[in-house]
């Protein structure tokens, strides 16, 4: 009974979410859903960020992209319709019983979260995606992992663009049925790279090695 009420749940999910779209088809160009939680963290920080690195997939790629900011919140059904979301911060993360069913159910099919640790987060990240995940555990990936080399190459994996607390970056996934379905950066900070200029004061080439990271990242998740 609890398996059929679980599908019937998910069929629910998926039919919303194709009615939403099918509203939208004028609008389907790729878009980065910047994720709205509670908790207290200021999921919205430098919203320009994800405006310039749409701007520069679209640049770099041959993906049609949407530059524009939008944020997602997970017990909308619209949430569903998203292929890739985007979770940052410096502060607290609370997910609530239903926003963890409805996150596990739309990183299992087909969905993807790349998540960026902005100073502060990891805490609260790591005990609220163990909800969702509660029998895995995040893994590094290893540098040779195609996520490094799709677009651009990265031979050592993620770059290092703020300093924070001066520990090596790293890289870390969750699967399911081998699909990466979620990656997350600490000690890494691209994401602050992808700001203008003038919001952190990075050189130029910090910057782009940032936004080349970050469509990287793009890229793997719309074809795999």
């Amino acid at each position: 009974m609890k398996s059929f009420i679980r599908i019937l749940v998910l069929v629910s999910f998926l039919v919303q979410a194709q009615v939403i779209a099918q509203g939208e088809k004028a609008n389907s160009a790729f878009k980065i859903a910047r994720l709205k939680y509670n908790g207290g963290g200021d999921w919205y920080n430098d919203p320009q960020g994800d405006v310039n690195m749409l701007k520069f997939v679209k640049e770099k790629t041959l993906i049609d992209v949407q530059p524009n900011y939008e944020f997602a919140e997970i017990m909308d059904d619209k949430f569903f319709t998203y292929p890739f979301v985007f979770l940052t911060g410096h502060g607290n993360i609370s997910f609530s019983d239903i926003e963890v069913k409805r996150l596990r159910t739309y990183l299992e099919n087909g969905g993807f979260i790349y998540a960026d640790d902005d100073y502060g987060m990891d805490k609260a990240f790591r005990r609220e995606i163990k909800k969702v995940f509660p029998e895995q555990e995040l893994v590094e990936l290893p540098f040779s992992f195609g996520l490094y080399h799709c677009h651009f190459d990265f031979p050592n994996g993620p770059p290092k663009t703020h300093e924070h607390d001066g520990k090596s970056p790293q890289g870390f996934g969750l699967f399911h049925n081998g699909r990466l379905v979620l990656y997350y950066t600490y000690e890494s900070n691209p994401s602050d790279g992808w700001n203008d200029s003038d919001v952190h004061g990075d050189p130029p080439e910090k910057r782009e090695e940032a936004l080349r990271f970050g469509t990287n990242i793009i890229v793997w998740a719309l074809t795999h």
